[in-house]
């Protein structure tokens, strides 16, 4: 991350709290060395159960936000709409969020890794995206 510019943040949201945190730490453990920008987790609901919960996504969001732009990254299709519903709403989420369509854990790599080299918002949300075009065979 270049000295001097706000870093863009990373939220992962997943439907299980477990799978967010220990996404977030491989992406932590993958980035490397030296400054990581901020990652958070919004996973399951508010009591531990499975689901999705747009307090904690709000609350992750505002916890990551330094002014760069909010990558959100989630799992599967009813935590992905709700991150739709909140941003078309407008209202809980710091400006500059972005729904970035993404698979989960490679996309959370690639995302934290462009982050924390100083990508802007583009930068990250195209860097997860393109994790989709990675074969594994």
């Amino acid at each position: 991350m270049s000295e001097g510019s706000a870093p863009v943040g990373i939220v992962l949201v997943s439907h299980s709290g477990e799978v967010a945190e220990s996404v977030a730490r491989l992406a932590a453990g993958l980035a490397g060395g030296g400054a990581l920008a901020p990652v958070a987790t919004a996973g399951g609901t508010a009591d531990g159960e499975l689901g999705t919960s747009s307090e904690l996504i709000a609350d992750a969001a505002r916890r990551v936000d330094r002014g760069a732009g909010v990558a959100v990254i989630a799992d599967l299709g009813s935590a992905v709409l709700t991150v739709q519903v909140m941003l078309a709403e407008g209202e809980e989420l710091p400006p500059h969020t972005r729904l970035v369509d993404a698979p989960f854990v490679e996309g959370a790599v690639a995302a934290l890794v462009t982050a924390s080299a100083g990508g802007d918002l583009t930068a990250v949300a195209a860097a997860a995206a393109e994790a989709y075009t990675f074969r594994k065979t």
